[in-house]
């Protein structure tokens, strides 16, 4: 039996409201149309109902409170399953009192004691830890933002009233917790969008190896954990990328258009060059007619004459004519030797722009832009900065004695085995030789004088070989804190007294500023 078509069983839907004496509503319609169509009767989701069920559902306890701003948020949404999890959470949640609302209940004595705690400076300073927290959660959301303005001033106001503001604050960590699931949300996708620019850029980047490379180095930065100095940072090579792509680019426009030129002008000359050739050989015609047509030697001689002249010419012009191309050939050539070292200097200088090459600790130039950023850090957020410079024990009797590549590896070894002891937010950098400076952000004097002392022990248990030689390195060490409006370079400068003087205490030792 074949199915029946829509407008059979709409024509029948017809039939069967008149026949069961039904409105013909179009709840009605749609029910019996189902029906014989056999579709499944899915009831809609009755939200103005649930809303009134949760408007009067009673509020005595902040679990019921939280458990109503659950169950409004899930009627928001038609979740079926959030509104039968809010409903059964709600039920386990019983007011303290027992139905006696009179001023002597247990709650009511309990609260009038503890009142007293609540005063109008803790309010206030529960004020401004939310509006501490505002930038964080974002301003796209008015209507939280409205919230957060109506119980800032309930907040602010004296003499509330400690149960308002109880609920106030109740449905305001609800809406809270769906506003900080938006922002993480927004931050991880933002971040993908950020991966996925970089990935983009070194694909359609193959061919320049400088370019990818630091595009590398950008995919590492941008990978969470975030802090605002891996943004820096990003930020910075970014800036670094942007710079050396501009200059990438007007080289390579200034060689494409020296290119057309010297295309331009070849062209040119093979037009010349067929001219010439097509004149030369109309010449040589007109003076074979005029040899045939010739009686005598006498009337030859001057169209030989013509002949050796036109033919001197042509060779003169045709030599011209290859010297120039020849000239412009080396001419390319050359702009061409000129990209090639160009992208090799732009791969040199990307890596080197602010690290050690020998190293990979930063350079002067790099240690001189960390510690700028280290000091604006501090100055936003009031926080302890501490720099240390440590100088390698015996250096010279080590180079002396063992040569120079053994120095190398002793600097490479210290660099190695410091970045393995640093936290992610530490900063090394070579300063000169073998002195090195590290940063140590949100420390103070005594614990940056405990991390070198660590990187001490650390050092003792390791050794690198020279040869068949087990080598074992130490250094001297002065930490200075970055005291209030003090330059970086003379923290550095105390600490390097402080480096000195352990030196002569005996080296192998840390010494604060």
């Amino acid at each position: 039996m074949s199915e029946k078509k829509p407008f059979e069983i709409a024509r029948e839907t017809l039939k069967q409201l008149t026949a069961q004496k039904l409105v013909p509503t179009p709840t009605n319609y749609q029910a019996i149309y189902n029906q014989i169509a056999g579709i499944p009767i899915v009831q809609p989701f009755p939200a103005d109902t649930l809303r009134d069920i949760a408007k009067s559902l009673p509020v005595k306890t902040p679990g019921q409170q939280k458990q109503r701003g659950l169950l409004e948020y899930a009627i928001d949404r038609m979740n079926w399953d959030g509104v039968k999890t809010a409903l059964v959470a709600y039920g386990s949640f019983s007011p303290l009192t027992g139905g006696d609302d009179s001023p002597t209940s247990p709650v009511v004595k309990a609260s009038s004691a503890a009142a007293p705690s609540l005063t109008h400076e803790f309010f206030g300073q529960m004020g401004r830890l939310i509006e501490y927290t505002q930038p964080a959660l974002g301003s796209d959301d008015e209507r939280f933002g409205e919230i957060t303005k109506n119980l800032l001033t309930a907040l602010r106001q004296s003499g509330a009233d400690v149960y308002a503001l109880k609920t106030m604050l109740v449905n305001y960590s609800d809406r809270v917790s769906f506003v900080a699931e938006d922002q993480a949300e927004i931050k991880k996708t933002l971040l993908k969008l950020l991966h996925l620019v970089f990935e983009n850029i070194a694909e359609l980047s193959l061919d320049e190896q400088w370019l990818k490379g630091q595009m590398d180095a950008l995919m590492s930065a941008a990978t969470p954990p975030l802090t605002l100095r891996r943004l820096d940072d990003v930020e910075r090579r970014l800036r670094d990328v942007i710079f050396k792509q501009k200059d990438a680019k007007e080289r390579a426009q200034q060689a494409q258009s020296e290119m057309r030129q010297m295309l331009a002008t070849f062209i040119e000359r093979l037009s010349d060059m067929a001219k010439s050739t097509g004149t030369f050989h109309e010449k040589l015609e007109e003076n074979a007619r005029q040899i045939e047509q010739a009686k005598s030697l006498e009337e030859i001689a001057p169209v030989l004459k013509e002949v050796v002249s036109a033919t001197r010419t042509m060779a003169t012009h045709s030599k011209n004519s290859s010297d120039e191309l020849q000239t412009m050939r080396e001419r390319a050539d050359q702009t061409d030797a000129e990209l090639v070292k160009l992208h090799q200097e732009l791969d040199r200088v990307s890596a080197q722009a602010r690290h050690d090459p020998l190293t990979g600790a930063l350079n002067r130039k790099g240690l001189e832009e960390a510690v700028d950023r280290e000091i604006a850090n501090v100055k936003r957020k009031e926080t302890p900065l501490c720099m240390a410079l440590l100088d390698i024990d015996n250096f010279k009797k080590l180079n002396d004695t063992m040569g120079h590549a053994t120095g190398d590896v002793a600097l490479t070894h210290l660099a190695t085995v410091a970045r393995e002891c640093m936290r992610p937010q530490d900063t090394l950098a070579r300063y000169g030789g073998e002195e090195f400076v590290i940063l140590l952000p949100d420390t103070t004097l005594d614990k940056g004088i405990e991390a070198m002392t660590r990187l001490q022990r650390e050092l003792t248990k390791r050794f690198f070989l020279a040869g068949t030689e087990k080598v074992l390195i130490t250094f001297s060490a002065g930490v200075a804190q970055l005291a209030e409006d003090e330059a970086g370079a003379e923290a550095i400068k105390r600490a390097d007294k402080a480096m000195y003087l352990a030196k002569r205490a005996g080296k192998n030792r840390v010494l604060g500023a």
